[in-house]
C-alpha cells in the first residue's frame, strides 16, 4: 500500500493509544511483523515547539522504528504548522492530525473531535500544514460529534480537496467514546465520499476476522488497530496471513506470550530505565495476562514490581501456580480457557451493549 510517496509493506496500521504505543511497544509489534505503519502517542503541537522534554519522549524513535508517523493535536494553525516542520526536520515519515480523540482535555482546547465541528476552520489549518511540508499529512477522525452530527463524509471530502494523503476514521462518534458498537456503514460512507485517497478503518479490531469484516463491509483500503494490538501484538501478522490465504492462524501459545512480554519489558527498561520502565510496565503486563487463563495471582503481584528481578520472581511464581489449571499436555483445561475476543460489530444484537472499555489515562492527563 502507498501513503503518498511512502511504500508500506502492508495495509495494517498501529493506532495511537495514549500511554501505550511508545517506542518499546512499537518495536515489539514490528519484530513480530505484519504492520505497515506505526504511529506515536498523541503529541501536543505547542509542547513540541516549546521543546518540552515530555513531548520529545513521546516522539522518541530508533532506526528499527520505521516507517513512523507522529500524531499531533492542536487547534492553532501556526503551532500545528511549526510542529509539522520540526517533525519533518527530524526525519519523521508522516504526520497524522488528531481529530478523533474524545478526551475532554483535548476537545476543550479545540483539538481532537472538536475539530470536526468547524469544517472551514479545520480545512484551513490542515492546508497550512500540507503546504509547509513535503512528507504525507493524514487525518484521524471519528464519524462525528454525536449521532445527529455525522460530519465525517463532508470533512473527508474537504480534506481531500486540500491535499491530505489519507483519512483514518474510527467508526464511533465522540459522544460514544470507546463504548457501543462500531458503525461499519458509517465508515463506508466516508470511503464513498472521497475520490482518490485511501480511507483506513478503525475501531474494535480485536481479531483477524474483525479486520476482514471491516475490509469487506466498508471497502476501506486499510485497517488500523490500537487496543486490539495490546490484547494481541501478533494481530498484524495473523491478520495479514488470514486476509492473504483465508487460513486463520492460531492464537500464540502461552510460552510465546511470555517471551514477547519479557521482550517488551526489556525494551521498557532500555528506553525508560529500570525504575520507570518497571513502574510503567505495571499497567502493560495485565494486557498480556488477559489471554493467560486464570491470572489474578499474576495481576495482583505484577502491579507492585519495581525491578526486573522482582518481575522475574512474580512471573516464575505465577507459572508454578498456573499449573493447577493445565492438563497433562500442559494446555489449559477447557473450562479455564479465556473467552474468545469478539468485535462489537460481530456480536449478536442483544449483546452489543457490552461494558465500556476505557482508554487508559496515560500521559494525556498531563497534556
Amino acid at each position: 500500500m502507498r501513503l503518498g510517496p511512502l511504500q508500506l509493506v502492508s495495509n495494517l496500521f498501529l493506532s495511537p493509544l495514549a500511554g501505550y504505543t511508545n517506542l518499546p511497544f512499537r518495536l515489539v509489534v514490528r519484530e513480530i511483523g505484519g504492520v505497515g505503519l506505526c504511529t506515536t502517542d498523541l503529541v501536543n503541537a505547542r509542547s513540541l515547539i516549546e521543546k518540552n522534554p515530555k513531548a520529545f519522549k513521546l516522539i522518541e524513535t530508533s532506526p528499527a522504528d520505521a516507517p513512523l508517523a507522529v500524531q499531533l493535536f492542536g487547534s492553532v494553525p501556526g503551532e500545528m504548522r511549526d510542529a509539522a516542520l520540526y517533525l519533518e526536520s527530524t526525519g519523521v515519515h508522516s504526520i497524522d492530525i488528531n481529530m478523533g480523540c474524545p478526551v475532554r482535555k483535548v476537545c476543550k482546547v479545540g483539538g481532537g473531535s472538536a475539530m470536526m465541528t468547524e469544517l472551514d476552520k479545520t480545512s484551513a489549518l490542515v492546508r497550512g500544514m500540507i503546504e509547509a511540508v513535503k512528507i504525507p499529512v493524514t487525518v484521524k477522525m471519528r464519524l462525528g460529534w454525536d449521532d445527529n452530527n455525522l460530519t465525517a463524509p463532508d470533512l473527508a471530502r474537504a480534506l481531500e480537496d486540500v491535499g491530505v494523503a489519507a483519512i483514518f476514521v474510527h467508526g464511533r462518534t465522540r459522544e460514544q467514546g470507546f463504548g457501543g458498537t462500531v458503525n461499519l456503514a458509517g465508515i463506508r460512507k466516508v470511503v464513498e465520499a472521497v475520490k482518490t485517497i485511501p480511507v483506513i478503518g478503525n475501531g474494535d479490531i480485536v481479531t483477524p476476522e474483525a479486520a476482514k469484516k471491516m475490509f469487506d463491509e466498508t471497502g476501506c483500503a486499510g485497517v488500523s488497530m490500537g487496543r486490539g494490538a495490546f490484547y494481541d501484538p501478533w494481530i498484524f501478522k495473523r491478520t495479514l496471513q488470514y486476509v492473504q490465504t483465508g487460513e486463520l492462524p492460531p492464537e500464540p501459545s502461552f510460552d510465546e506470550r511470555v517471551r514477547v512480554m519479557n521482550r517488551h519489558l526489556d525494551l521498557m527498561v532500555e528506553v525508560f530505565g529500570e525504575e520507570l520502565g518497571c513502574r510503567m510496565f505495571r499497567k502493560v503486563a495485565p494486557w498480556y495476562s488477559k489471554r493467560f487463563g486464570p491470572c489474578h495471582e499474576f495481576n495482583k503481584k505484577v502491579v507492585q514490581v519495581r525491578t526486573r528481578a522482582e518481575f522475574d520472581e512474580v512471573l516464575q511464581n505465577y507459572i508454578r501456580w498456573r499449573k493447577q489449571f493445565l492438563d497433562e499436555s500442559g494446555n489449559l483445561l477447557p473450562r479455564f480457557e479465556p473467552a474468545p475476543l469478539i468485535a462489537s460489530f460481530m456480536r449478536e444484537p442483544a449483546s452489543t451493549t457490552r461494558e465500556h472499555i476505557p482508554v487508559p489515562k496515560g500521559p494525556v492527563e498531563v497534556w
